[in-house]
């Protein structure tokens, strides 16, 4: 190897000889946290303690924000911890599978989606459903248009087992 190709060589990899890669973005951490009820044990307890983010200090930030909305409503909570152990928190709207049981009036969906029918939702419903999810930031930055999400709604209510009537032609 010629003197020119060892000297870039050792410029490429550091000191050392040996390639290091630059220091890792933190990486976000996504859950579900019922509305009211982030408590300091798992799932939630462990995650924090690992990151070395105060439990308690979380517990009463997320409960605090989350004190207008139905208690027991699960939340999407995206924690983003910073190196010094601070965290941003980013509180969506809760799965679309819970939007939909609920406005169904159903428990649970079908064991059997497509032969045992759950609940019937109308295309009103899912429109409604529609306009509650565009409000989250997860959905807003991807810029999907409502028919779009209205579609994407009707095929997630078919497997939970929801039928959705076609609209009536008058």
């Amino acid at each position: 190897m010629s003197r020119a190709a060892r000297a870039a060589r050792s410029v490429r990899a550091g000191p050392g000889g040996s390639r290091s890669a630059p220091p890792a973005a933190p990486r976000p951490v996504r859950i579900l946290i019922p509305a009211g009820g982030a408590a300091p044990g798992p799932p939630l307890g462990p995650v924090l303690g690992q990151r070395g983010v105060s439990i308690a200090a979380f517990c009463k930030d997320f409960n605090e924000r989350t004190r207008d909305i139905k208690p027991g409503v699960p939340l999407r909570v995206r924690l983003l911890v910073h190196p010094d152990r601070t965290y941003s928190l980013t509180i969506g709207t809760p799965p679309t599978s819970y939007f939909l049981k609920a406005v169904a009036g159903v428990e649970k969906g079908s064991g059997r989606p497509g032969h045992e029918p759950a609940g019937v939702v109308s295309l009103a419903q899912l429109f409604e459903v529609a306009v509650a999810k565009q409000k989250d930031p997860a959905v807003s930055t991807r810029g999907t248009p409502l028919p779009a999400l209205v579609g994407s709604l009707v095929g997630s209510a078919r497997s939970l087992g929801l039928l959705v009537p076609p609209p009536n032609k008058e």
